[in-house]
């Protein structure tokens, strides 16, 4: 027999994650209790080096006080995360995690290790300082909850995009209480206001009491996984329940005044969904800090970065330079200033994030500001017919 041949041959006679003698890797997947929590052969394949060992896999569906719920194929057991808790706070286990178990006999039984993640969810835990909270892990698609019962607040709404972006997943703004808002004129005005603001997302008006947008959302959420995000009052939890079929998430009345939630979600959990597919809730956020977003502000903003592209100078900064295509748009209306407005602050924030634990881009930081400071009073002592002061 070939070497070729002996290959084939000992390919065809793995096993399957579960064992099962004939079947391809991939169709172990497909078999494997996990396949609904989303297991499939990458992650067979990234388990490899464990088999044989006794750890077993399983995904991270809660994270609370040093200890985690982890559904693996016999049941959902309760973990220590003593072994996975890393200086560094992004990689601190959290919920969507796919984690390397002890074997059933433990008491306690830990987790010990993480398969590597695909995506990523983070935002800054404070704009006081540069570290990172994972939110949320392997996530395909980001569900940003917008509740049309107040005033819509793009700006916010862009904050969330820049971080959806920047996790790898692909964003998705639902307008939630659709309800509220029964001229329909009126309703597709607020969607045009959000689709601009959201170049190439799909945005879609949802209403969890009439049921609008609801089967769209179900089909957008049945394959991978999704996380619903949003601040306290965006419907949220209600929106869980209607994709789940069931009250699984408590609910509570948004304040008439504003319209603010009362933090029902207190924790993030991983649910399955009846049509396929999982959903991790999470708590409303009160703050949506960036964290090294600089490509997810870029995707947001688009049209800002098409246009920069034809700026005369590469480094423009977009405030008055010739030949400056941004400030032509925004001359000829074909950019709105709230847009470009919203891109700087962005832009700033995302900068201010990253230098400080970037020394190289603290120095370039510094340099230009010396640089726009020594302009700036040159171009006044012009005015001033010279005169140094």
């Amino acid at each position: 027999m070939s070497s070729s041949s002996a290959h084939s041959s000992s390919s065809s006679a793995r096993t399957s994650p579960l064992g099962l003698p004939g079947d391809s890797v991939a169709d172990g997947a497909a078999r494997h209790p996990l396949a609904p929590y989303g297991w499939d052969a990458d992650l067979a394949a990234a388990f490899a080096p464990y088999v044989g060992s006794g750890l077993v896999p399983g995904r991270v569906v809660r994270v609370d006080r040093g200890q985690c719920d982890v559904v693996t194929a016999t049941g959902t057991v309760r973990a220590d995360t003593a072994f996975v808790t890393p200086h560094d706070p992004l990689r601190v286990i959290c919920t969507g995690d796919w984690a390397v178990v002890d074997p059933e006999g433990g008491n306690p039984r830990y987790v010990r290790d993480l398969l590597p993640r695909r995506t990523a969810f983070v935002r800054s835990t404070s704009s006081q300082r540069s570290e990172g909270q994972i939110l949320a892990a392997n996530v395909d698609h980001a569900i940003i909850a917008v509740s049309l019962a107040v005033e819509l607040d793009l700006g916010r709404i862009e904050r969330f995009l820049a971080l959806a972006w920047e996790s790898g997943a692909q964003p998705l703004v639902v307008l939630t209480k659709a309800d509220l808002v029964p001229d329909a004129t009126a309703l597709s005005y607020l969607v045009q206001d959000v689709e601009t603001t959201a170049p190439g997302v799909q945005v879609l008006p949802v209403s969890s009491l009439t049921g609008e947008g609801t089967d769209v959302l179900a089909a957008v959420v049945s394959g991978g996984t999704s996380v619903l995000l949003g601040v306290s009052g965006a419907g949220k939890s209600t929106l869980a329940n209607t994709l789940l079929g069931a009250d699984a998430m408590a609910v509570q009345s948004t304040r008439d005044v504003d319209g603010k939630g009362r933090h029902t979600t207190t924790t993030r959990n991983l649910l399955v969904l009846p049509g396929g597919g999982v959903l991790i809730d999470t708590p409303g956020l009160r703050g949506v800090g960036l964290f090294d977003a600089g490509a997810g502000v870029g995707q947001v903003f688009s049209e800002i970065e098409d246009l920069a592209a034809d700026c005369r100078f590469h480094d423009c900064a977009h405030e008055s330079e010739p030949g400056c295509a941004v400030l032509a748009a925004l001359a000829d209306g074909s950019l709105p200033e709230r847009r470009l407005d919203s891109y700087r602050k962005l832009v700033r924030e995302n900068q201010r994030i990253v230098a400080k634990t970037d020394a190289r881009l603290r120095a370039e930081i510094r340099r230009d500001w010396k640089r726009k400071h020594a302009e700036g009073r040159a171009a006044g002592e012009a005015k001033r017919g010279g005169r140094v002061r």
